[in-house]
């Protein structure tokens, strides 16, 4: 897996000769249950996911460290006849901005604002740094959609093989303690993942 900036642009640069990549399983299995105000998508590469909510009319708010990335995804999303704009971390919390908000950061230095989004996915990027800040993100009732690799995918080629960046079995089933979990798997079989859709409570049922 890549590790520096450039290595991630250069990895994007090389795939946007390819047709774009098919949402995962998960996103497309639990599609039309996530709600449909404004998201957040974590690590968005170059938009596979930030491209699906926003054709059928959600906000979305897409952040990646790669520049390359975002590129990709805006003329992707120019093409698909989408509204796009540029940000910059500082507007995190004004996400009622139509179509696509692009913020490029280095999610290691970034703050999520709270109660700011209905649906938050992060798909194969591990921060545990970001745990509680993706949690308090939600607004009551938002969902989180988390999927990335265990320690599993290490008998499998493909993925990170930094421990730092693979999940401990079962780690991710309780990783956001202030969330009520809805769905969760593990799969070592071809390859190593966890998933989780977890809810944050009405406030009415807060504590």
């Amino acid at each position: 897996m890549p590790a520096t900036l450039a290595e991630w642009d250069a990895r994007h640069r090389g795939a946007a000769q390819d047709s774009p990549a098919e949402p995962a399983s998960i996103v497309l299995e639990w599609l039309p249950l996530l709600p449909s105000g404004p998201a957040l998508d974590l690590a968005c590469g170059t938009g596979r996911h930030t491209l699906l909510l926003a054709a059928r009319g959600q906000s979305v708010t897409a952040v990646d460290w790669s520049g390359t990335a975002l590129e990709i995804l805006e003329n992707r999303a120019r093409k698909a006849k989408l509204h796009v704009g540029r940000a910059d971390a500082a507007t995190f919390a004004n996400s009622r901005t139509r179509g696509i908000r692009l913020i490029q950061a280095n999610l290691e230095d970034i703050q999520l604002p709270d109660a700011a989004f209905s649906l938050i996915l992060c798909l194969q990027y591990l921060q545990r740094s970001l745990f509680s800040q993706m949690a308090h993100a939600l607004q009551a009732g938002g969902m989180l959609l988390f999927e990335t690799y265990t320690r599993a995918q290490l008998n499998y080629s493909g993925g990170p093989r930094n421990p730092e960046y693979l999940l401990e079995p079962g780690e991710l089933r309780t990783a956001f303690p202030e969330l009520h979990v809805l769905f969760y798997r593990e799969l070592n079989a071809g390859q190593g993942i966890a998933s989780l859709v977890a809810q944050r409570r009405q406030k009415a049922a807060e504590k």
